[in-house]
């Protein structure tokens, strides 16, 4: 079973190389990160904190925009851009399970998404570090960062895998991940404020909002994150948020595990009734 999905995993890996998907994920991650880090300067110096504590901060929202698209681009034709080429009919009649399958591109993308995560937001830790900019301490939230950007990232080749076996075009599936992009990484968020605006001291503010938060992985993820920094003075936003909720932010992390389970879940029965 495991070689069947390490030879699946090992296949996605070559695509990634040979379409230039590590390369370019790895540009933008550390093109971005780096900008994010010499910008960051004058607020270490005015707060009293390490540059690298303020990088993590602002890398913590910028990866809540940059992994989810990441992880979508690498996932949305996972399965019908199979059907398509008439690649999946040959899989399966190999030795090899639909959930294995499903594992083994996982598995896969994971591994790429994570070489580029930590190449391209390391090589910024590295920098920041050889110019005395750096602590411990920041290291450590660097490491926390980089690990929870992976599970986000999972979460949205979850996402991309569901659509992916919900359609049956490229073009299709394509469209439709930009669409989730759009929804969870901007629209959620203005619906909630919109809310919050229109009634800030109601029911919704105190009931529904913080387990509204949980719901969406890019969210649950920049709530843990910030509020693992202690980072209200830093960014505000989520980070003041976290303050004023019911219940402990590190749950946030769990909400992140569960939101994987279940869509992992939903593409693995999904693929079982495709007819390749």
């Amino acid at each position: 079973m495991f070689s069947r999905i390490l030879t699946i995993a090992g296949q996605e890996i070559r695509i990634g190389i040979r379409n230039r998907w590590i390369l370019l994920a790895t540009m933008i991650l550390a093109v971005f990160s780096l900008a994010l880090a010499l910008l960051g300067s004058a607020p270490a110096g005015t707060l009293g904190v390490d540059r690298l504590t303020i990088t993590v901060a602002s890398l913590a929202s910028l990866s809540v925009y940059l992994v989810p698209l990441i992880a979508l681009l690498l996932a949305f034709d996972a399965i019908c851009g199979e059907v398509e080429r008439g690649t999946l009919l040959m899989t399966f009649s190999c030795p090899i399970s639909r959930p294995e399958f499903l594992v083994g591109k996982a598995l896969g993308h994971t591994l790429v998404l994570s070489f580029a995560l930590v190449i391209g937001y390391g090589l910024t830790a590295g920098l920041l570090i050889a110019m005395g900019a750096g602590s411990l301490t920041g290291l450590v939230d660097f490491a926390r960062l980089i690990a929870t950007s992976i599970l986000l990232g999972v979460c949205f080749l979850a996402i991309g895998y569901v659509l992916s076996a919900l359609t049956r075009q490229s073009g299709t599936a394509a469209a439709a991940a930009i669409a989730a992009w759009l929804v969870l990484v901007v629209l959620y968020d203005l619906a909630l404020l919109g809310a919050l605006v229109a009634n800030p001291s109601g029911v919704f503010a105190s009931s529904v909002f913080p387990y509204a938060v949980l719901l969406n992985p890019a969210d649950a993820f920049r709530l843990f994150n910030l509020a693992a920094l202690g980072a209200s003075e830093l960014v505000g936003g989520m980070a003041g948020v976290s303050e004023t909720l019911p219940f402990d932010p590190r749950f946030a992390l769990l909400s992140l595990i569960a939101f994987v389970a279940a869509a992992l879940t939903a593409s693995a029965m999904l693929i079982r009734r495709i007819t390749p």
